[in-house]
Order: C-alpha cells, then structure tokens, then sequence
C-alpha cells in the first residue's frame, strides 16, 4: 500500500511536550468498529470494559539509552537500539559519516565504546570498555531517550525520568516507553480490579527504530527492527482461558499487540513466546491474538498509524484522528489515549 495513504496533518501546539497530571486524567477517545465516537477521560476506562477482560501491559524498562561522545573532534550521538550481548549493543549513531570500525568514542563519565562495525541499516555494533554493567555505565553518562518531536522543542530534564517510566516497569531494556501504559495508576488499577478487569505483563524491549520515519513510498518495501520480547507460559495460559471464557484480550499499547500477535497460532492461541519479532502490521492482517487496542494518537504516516488502521479500517481511523484534531487531544507519547474496539 502507499505510505501517504496513512498521512493526515497535525497542528503543531497539539504534540503534548509533558504528560498529564495526574496520569489518568488524560484524555480517552472511544472508538468503536461502527458508530459515534465518545469524548471520555482515562479513568472511564473501568465502566468501558467488562468483568473477564484481560489488560495485557509491556512490564519494559526504559534506560537511559542516549549518549553523546566524541571521536577525536567529531561529536557523536547514540540512541541504543537492540542489546547484542552482556557488552555490545546495536546502536543508531548521529553523525555517523565520522565514523569507522574500531573508533573509540569517548561519552562522559569515564564511559568510552568501541565502534565493531557498520550494519547493513546503517546501524553500528558498540561494544562498552570495562567491566561494570552497561545499565551501570548508562545511568552514569547516558540521558532518557525522549522521541525527537519532544526532544527538539525542549531539553531532557530530571521529571522526564519519571514521567517516562510506566508504573508496571520492570525489565531494563528498553529504549522508548510504552506509552499507552503511562496513563495507569495505582487508583486506576484498583478501579479496573473492583470491576472484575484482570491485567497481565508481557516484555517487549521497544528499540529506537520505533522513532525512525517511514522513509519508503509502498509499505512492501519498509524493513522493520527486530525488538526481543518474552511471554511467560503461565501468561499465555491464563489469556487463553480468559478468551475461552468470553473475556475479550485488550493490548495495553502497540509494543504489546505486537508481541501478542506474534506469539498467536492461526487458531488465536497465544502460544508463550522468547526471542525476537520485527512483525509489521498494515491493512489486510487478521487479528488472532487481541480483540482491542489502547493506545495514544501516532504519527502521520508512521508504522503504528499502519497498524491502528489495519485494526480498525484506515477511513476509520481517518475519521477518528480528524475528530481528535478538531477536539484538541494531545498526541504523540506523552499525549492523550483511545480506545479501540473492533467489534464494539
């Protein structure tokens, strides 16, 4: 399909450059498969759903994955992307044309990498120097990698490490966060409990090529990264008893569908899962693994506005980010959420 099928325009005062406060005070768009759209908060999430449904959260950990080096007199950026092994990471490098196998690149702090070599994504293999920790060495001299379209219009600050975590992390490892959990809250969890929701963790280390442009014009020809998830037997064993039950699987963000659909059989068992998955899912797929989606307002022409309109229909999907723009919900990461249910 043609990636400018999935372009809208979004004005600009309307990309949230800070969450809500409280977190659960953000605002909820209701999309249901067929009729009117309900203008809602996130803490009407309880009374959307019903007793036996299952929230399915990504328990990933964001790490301050952004760091800024020298080599020599150039100055590098790094976003870690994908760890490799207990020293190597897969890394997208800003300014790489300064770059060759075996540099040494210098960040603050005493931290220092070589770089291996050029991927053929134009991504480069970085092995750490010394012997602590990586997440040791990161949380000396790395920052929190916050996308580029809050990062341009202001600095990282102390909140941001925070406000960028969800409330269910857990498992280092990721490079951005899944963003649709950020609205939850203790109060909201309990909420959900009384009214019979359940809730499970899964673990999908979202990479930095979640931030990468759709830079292809037909989605045949766009390369997704590889992300290393995990779902745990017992997990998979109780979302498949939920269903069976009549309870309804709600992907809490698209980190979460993703793993989830890459785990489900062509029956819709979700087998349990450990590896990696560069699924890319555009119009046409068939759900198996999931019966609905929270999740925030994505960007034009991006991956994910692809894999919303594969749930929902893409003149849906249209038609819902027209009525978010013209109510002025807030978007992108720290933005307001919807919730999308297919069958109503």
């Amino acid at each position: 399909m043609r990636v400018d099928l999935f372009d809208f325009e979004l004005p600009p005062e309307l990309i949230a450059l800070r969450p809500a406060r409280p977190r659960d005070s953000a605002r909820l768009l209701l999309v249901p498969g067929e009729g009117a759209f309900e203008d809602l908060t996130v803490r009407d999430l309880p009374g959307l759903l019903r007793a036996g449904d299952v929230l399915v959260f990504n328990d990933t950990r964001v790490i301050p994955a952004q760091l800024e080096g020298r080599r020599g007199e150039a100055r590098i950026g790094v976003t870690l992307h994908k760890r490799i092994d207990l020293r190597r990471w897969q890394a997208f490098v800003r300014n790489a044309k300064r770059l060759r196998a075996g540099d040494l690149v210098e960040f603050t702090n005493g931290v220092a990498a070589t770089a291996e070599e050029r991927l053929d994504d134009g991504s480069w293999v970085l092995a750490f120097h010394g012997d602590e920790p990586v997440e040791v060495l990161l949380d000396r001299a790395g920052q929190m990698p916050l996308p580029p379209y809050i990062a341009g219009k202001r600095p990282t600050d102390e909140a941001d490490k925070a406000d960028y975590q969800t409330m269910f992390a857990a498992q280092d490892g990721a490079v951005a966060a899944p963003t649709a959990a950020l609205h939850f809250t203790p109060e909201l969890m309990a909420a959900l409990a009384e009214a019979g929701v359940g809730h499970e963790t899964v673990t999908l280390h979202v990479g930095a090529g979640t931030f990468l442009p759709v830079k292809v014009e037909d989605t045949a020809d766009h390369q997704m990264h590889a992300e290393w998830g995990t779902i745990p037997p017992e997990v998979a064993k109780r979302l498949n008893a939920a269903r069976a039950n009549g309870g309804r699987v709600i992907a809490v963000g698209t980190t979460s569908l993703r793993l989830l659909e890459s785990a489900a059989d062509a029956a819709g068992t979700i087998q349990p899962f450990s590896g990696d998955t560069a699924i890319f899912i555009t119009p046409g797929y068939r759900f198996k693994g999931i019966d609905g989606l929270m999740t925030n307002f994505h960007l034009p022409k991006s991956t994910l506005m692809m894999l919303v309109s594969a749930l929902m229909g893409r003149e849906r999907m249209q038609a819902a980010y027209a009525h978010a723009i013209t109510q002025g919900y807030r978007f992108y990461s720290y933005g307001d959420s919807s919730l999308l249910l297919p069958q109503g």
